[in-house]
């Protein structure tokens, strides 16, 4: 597992982050007063607000509406439009600091966590507080609601985490309740009606005791009854609640300072958290198993967030925040004639381009219990043999060669026994042999289709990766530059400088080829004679030739064409990354992060003029 850095900046320390739901933004509360607004895909600083006086810990953006709200030292609440760019008012009533802010999924509601030994919610349209939560005796740190059940938790320096059970205030609220009391003297002279402190509309439904320390975060599963807490005790612990008790399930152990954030990742069964000791953890949900651990050199992490929608995480530091994904969303593919070969869900599928069927072929391995195994990085097909490489970075850079099954049935059958072996890249260089980059020995081993090493050849240059290329041709990627190498006559054909390349591309008569880089793709002929070099600034996905020799390629953002004599352009926008395979006239057949195959029209008279 790697931490994927997508996005760094550098800033005073962060307490807060925020992303956005739909656009490409994340919100940071600084300890210097300032809330930044960055656009993560670009890199760029958007907006700054500042209105705070002294830190601002909480920050969180409304799932709809064009909002966010922010907390402070300053014991204020803020609303912020940020089409506007201006603080829209402030919720004033805490007595000291105030340590996280967070909107209701569905309620025009804000909570709020304050080191007066409070929580309150507010409503934000009619801008009045409609509860205050009283029984922790010490800082609350933290409280959440609960994406889809009337329930709070929240974190406290008491050493409790408790959850509230807040459906009285939905049902007061949805009949149309008066705002709480402002002034105490009418509410006692209204004596029990009066209601003071809402004793009725939030109750306490758990109380739990665990931790030896004061609790810093707390947070719900967003589908199981499960709770997670972190604390000054260094420990993360895992919470289960019915309807009438709550109990400790266990503890995550490792961290060898305060744990300061901690969250249930959205899609996979993993707990990340993160902590003044620097680093951010991995941790298995069912087995409670350490899986990976990304340190920094200098900074103690102070906050931790997750997409709402994508496979992104933000963490606030001492000098400022990393945008990260855990692992490549991209999904192994080949392309043979008129299929497609891919990998989703543990198995390899075939694709029909002229009739759309799909259908699984064989399963490959999955990870054993209580293990990460990373998800397959590329795979390379055989046709005349039907056999199938598929390489990925466990155990350091490892492949497995599948047979694929002559008579198909429609079921996915047993991928049996793989052979295995190690190396970073394994490819097909005829049709009975392939080609395993050793990258620590820089050497490359061709091997027949029994896994056994017939020759060994040196590395004429320090190679990162290797390619496939026509005949007993290949590509071998260097930190600065790609060679063309045969390896039957052992000579180096040709060489073109490029950044580290991530891919290649041939065309369908191997006459052109296309290198493509994070954020350049390079055009070049067989011979590696550059014909053109294309830069941009947003990273740079995928790329596939049409049959008039043009090439298609995805950004982050756009679908883009490029010409052999250096013409480029936009065809048209995509919402999410997608990994071009095929271009037929106006169909682009492309793959998405999920794993499925998707058609997108496109108009290709602009660039076959």
């Amino acid at each position: 597992m790697q931490m994927l850095t997508k996005f760094e900046s550098k800033s005073s320390r962060v307490k807060g982050t925020a992303f956005h739901p739909k656009r490409p933004w994340v919100l940071a509360s600084l300890h210097n007063g300032s809330i930044q607004l960055w656009d993560y895909r670009m890199g760029t600083l958007l907006d700054r607000f500042e209105e705070h006086e002294g830190p601002v810990r909480g920050i969180s953006f409304h799932p709809t509406q064009e909002l966010f709200v922010s907390g402070g030292d300053d014991y204020k609440v803020k609303v912020w439009n940020y089409r506007t760019r201006r603080c829209i008012f402030t919720l004033q009533g805490h007595l000291d600091y105030v340590r996280t802010v967070y909107f209701h999924p569905e309620q025009p509601w804000i909570i709020s966590a304050s080191d007066d030994q409070t929580i309150r919610i507010w409503n934000w349209q009619s801008r009045q507080c409609i509860a205050v939560l009283t029984g922790h005796n010490h800082y609350v740190m933290c409280a959440q609601f609960h994406p889809t059940d009337d329930l709070v938790v929240s974190a406290c320096l008491d050493q409790t985490v408790r959850v509230w059970d807040i459906s009285g205030l939905r049902r007061k609220s949805a009949a149309g309740a008066q705002p709480m009391m402002n002034d105490p003297l009418s509410a006692q002279r209204m004596g029990a009606q009066g209601d003071f402190f809402n004793v009725t509309d939030v109750v306490v439904k758990f109380v739990l005791e665990g931790h030896t320390r004061g609790v810093n975060w707390a947070t719900f599963h967003p589908t199981m009854p499960l709770v997670l807490s972190c604390g000054d005790d260094r420990q993360v612990k895992i919470w289960r609640m019915n309807e009438s008790r709550a109990w400790e399930v266990d503890t995550c152990r490792g961290h060898y300072n305060n744990v300061n954030s901690a969250l249930f990742h959205p899609k996979r069964d993993f707990i990340l958290s993160d902590s003044e000791d620097k680093t951010i953890r991995v941790w298995d949900t069912s087995r409670r198993t350490l899986l990976q651990t990304f340190r920094r050199e200098q900074d103690r992490f102070w906050c931790l967030t997750a997409h709402p929608e994508l496979n992104l995480f933000a963490a606030g530091h001492d000098n400022g925040l990393v945008v990260f994904k855990m692992e490549r969303e991209r999904p192994a593919a080949a392309i043979h004639q008129n299929t497609l070969l891919y990998v989703k869900d543990s198995q390899i599928r075939l694709h029909d381009f002229s009739s759309a069927n799909d259908a699984p072929m064989i399963t490959i391995r999955t990870a054993p219990a209580g293990q990460y195994l990373p998800p397959p990085r590329s795979i390379s097909f055989n046709p005349a043999e039907k056999a199938v490489l598929v390489t990925s970075d466990a155990e350091g850079g490892s492949y497995d060669l599948y047979s694929l099954p002559r008579q198909f049935n429609g079921q996915a059958a047993d991928g049996g026994q793989a052979r295995r072996g190690g190396g970073s890249c394994a490819i097909w260089t005829g049709r009975n042999r392939f080609a395993v980059l050793d990258k620590a020995q820089q050497q490359i081993l061709i091997k027949d289709l029994s896994n056994q090493t017939t020759k060994t050849i040196k590395t004429p240059v320090v190679a990162e990766s290797i390619f496939a290329g026509p005949g007993s041709q290949i590509l071998l990627a260097t930190a600065t530059s790609v060679v063309l190498f045969d390896i039957q006559t052992r000579q180096t054909l040709g060489e073109i400088s490029a950044s580290p390349v991530k891919y290649v591309v041939w065309s369908s008569d191997m006459s052109t080829v296309a290198l493509l880089c994070k954020h350049t793709v390079t055009l070049a002929s067989k011979q590696l004679e550059q014909l053109c070099q294309i830069h941009e600034t947003i990273r740079i996905k995928s790329a596939v030739w049409d049959d008039s020799g043009v090439l298609l390629y995805s950004t982050l953002n756009h679908v883009k064409f490029a010409l052999p004599q250096g013409d480029s352009g936009i065809i048209r926008t995509i919402d999410n990354p997608v990994y071009l395979v095929r271009v037929q006239g106006g169909d682009l057949h492309c793959l998405d992060r999920e794993g499925g195959v998707q058609v997108l029209k496109i108009d290709p008279t602009e660039y076959r003029f």
